[in-house]
């Protein structure tokens, strides 16, 4: 079956770490399973269901590489690590040479090899808090050639200059959030390494640890190292004018890399609490002149690392209610929709895994895939595989304009 008038807009609608696997609190079920999705279910039942492998092999399977997959580009190719994207979403100008570290402020239990990684975001610590924490240990702990920026709560950025053909970027500590309640000591000795860093993280701690400090902070965690990251444009590639919109930084740099718009919404958080009409609002008004929009929710991947069941199903709940819904009323056969997480995040491991993630594509007249619902085991069972993740893509416009 064809379209009778084929959809002009294409538009991605991305819950952060959505699918799961079966949770014993949930009866068995994934939060995708027990949350309320009439709309997404009723996508499913007409359109065309799926998994994609949004996370090449031998990659670790990150939000960064994940989000570059659906927007269409190789992470083998041109993925350079999690610090370089959001230093573009910053719009930090960096020299060749440079390496630029990713930096969370964290919550250990002693910042020791008998340590412990108690909270990734020293309990997402508000923005203008850790902005002068962050600061003053860019006056008191920084060595020389490094400098400090501070972002958004917990997610900052340090750069170590002219650090291209040094052991800085060849350190392997692991992401914060991949080792919650388990030893540092592996991740310690990594800094150690580099004597500079090993002294700033040290006197970080210090600093964090003593007067002054109204959060839960009392550590520094640099990870995620690379050089500059450079995309081909977005429009020259795809022949889409496209923005994204995001709470979180490597989304936004991302798109900047792309030469794509990049919607900044008042409210939005990253958490359950995010100004969903705000996104829903600023894609729209895009999409009046612009082919496609990237919408990316947070919600479900943090509540997926804080192994918070509950939280994690209405936040799926929410994403269906105050996202997709609002989107296709307001869209309706003008677009295209793409529906899908970027990663799992399960529950049970309150970390990202590389399993090919459900994704769904919707337009008025496309060929169903026969499912009852949008769950794991629905995409699972269609068979349709699309691998490599970045083809997902460029097989979306395709659909989108052949039906």
């Amino acid at each position: 079956m064809s379209f009778s008038s084929p959809p002009t807009k294409l538009v991605f609608l991305i819950a952060d770490g959505m699918g799961d696997r079966p949770v014993e609190a949930l009866g068995g079920r994934t939060p995708m399973e027990a949350a309320a999705t009439p709309v997404m279910d009723r996508l499913a039942r007409e359109g065309r269901v799926g998994l994609c492998r949004t996370v090449p092999e031998g990659l670790a399977p990150g939000s960064d590489v994940a989000n570059m997959s659906l927007l269409g580009f190789d992470p083998g190719s041109h993925h350079t690590g999690r610090g370089p994207i959001e230093a573009a979403a910053m719009g930090l100008s960096l020299a060749p040479d440079d390496v630029v570290f990713r930096l969370n402020t964290v919550t250990v239990s002693a910042f020791a090899d008998d340590g412990r990684m108690r909270d990734y975001s020293a309990g997402h610590i508000a923005t203008a808090v850790s902005t002068a924490l962050v600061e003053r240990l860019g006056r008191e702990c920084l060595p020389e050639d490094y400098a400090l920026f501070p972002g958004v709560q917990y997610r900052h950025l340090l750069v170590a200059r002219g650090a291209a053909g040094r052991e800085e970027a060849r350190l392997a500590v692991r992401p914060p959030h991949d080792i919650t309640d388990q030893g540092i000591a592996a991740d310690l000795g990594e800094f150690r390494r580099v004597p500079a860093l090993w002294d700033f993280v040290r006197k970080a701690a210090a600093v964090l640890s003593g007067p002054g400090n109204p959060s839960k902070a009392n550590a520094v965690w640099p990870w995620g190292q690379g050089r500059a990251l450079t995309l081909p444009d977005f429009t020259a590639t795809f022949g889409l004018r496209g923005a994204v919109v995001s709470a979180v930084d490597l989304v936004k740099g991302l798109g900047r890399a792309a030469g794509m718009d990049v919607l900044d919404v008042p409210g939005a958080t990253g958490l359950l609490d995010t100004n969903y009409e705000g996104k829903v609002a600023a894609a729209l008004e895009f999409l009046q002149d612009g082919d496609f929009v990237f919408v990316h929710v947070e919600a479900p991947d943090e509540c997926g690392h804080g192994g918070d069941a509950a939280g994690k199903t209405e936040a799926v709940a929410r994403f269906d209610a105050r996202i997709v819904a609002p989107m296709l009323a307001a869209l309706g056969d003008t677009a295209a929709l793409v529906i899908a997480c970027d990663h799992l995040t399960p529950l049970a491991i309150r970390t990202h895994a590389a399993d090919p993630v459900p994704f769904l594509f919707w337009a008025r007249g496309v060929t169903p895939s026969g499912v009852a619902a949008f769950t794991e085991r629905d995409a699972a069972a269609t068979g349709l595989a699309v691998a490599p993740g970045h083809a997902l893509l460029p097989r979306a416009i395709d659909w989108m304009r052949q039906g």
